[in-house]
């Protein structure tokens, strides 16, 4: 089990600096073809999610379309990626930030009675 970190993932979808992103590139693909299996955890996607989104700030279909191309990453394992994908969803749906949209989604996956916070857009969200 090789556990992948944040600028291992970055240097591959952006492409910024060529000697790490074509090691990436390789050991993404030795990992597609089952050489290797590869976790990594929720901290890593909102951290890519993070780098991604001041990257292209205004450009909230270009971080969408990075943050699902790490989500096609069948093999590799990422934590909650039931969660974060149904996240990206009501992201790429509203005006919300992704964290916000994962804690909606993770709340009610642990069926919580409530929600306590004092952000109104997210209020609004929760009862629509």
């Amino acid at each position: 089990m090789i556990f992948i970190d944040t600028n291992f993932f970055l240097r591959f979808l952006l492409a910024d600096v060529d000697l790490q992103h074509k090691e990436a590139k390789d050991f993404f693909l030795k990992a597609a073809n089952g050489e290797f299996h590869c976790f990594t955890s929720t901290i890593v996607f909102f951290e890519v999610y993070w780098v991604v989104l001041g990257q292209f700030k205004d450009q909230k279909d270009k971080t969408i379309g990075l943050l699902n191309k790490l989500l096609q990453f069948h093999f590799i394992e990422i934590e909650n990626v039931d969660l974060i994908s149904k996240a990206l969803g009501i992201y790429e749906q509203s005006n919300l930030g992704l964290v916000d949209c994962f804690n909606l989604v993770y709340a009610k996956d642990k069926k919580a009675s409530g929600f306590k916070t004092f952000d109104k857009a997210l209020i609004r969200k929760l009862f629509s």
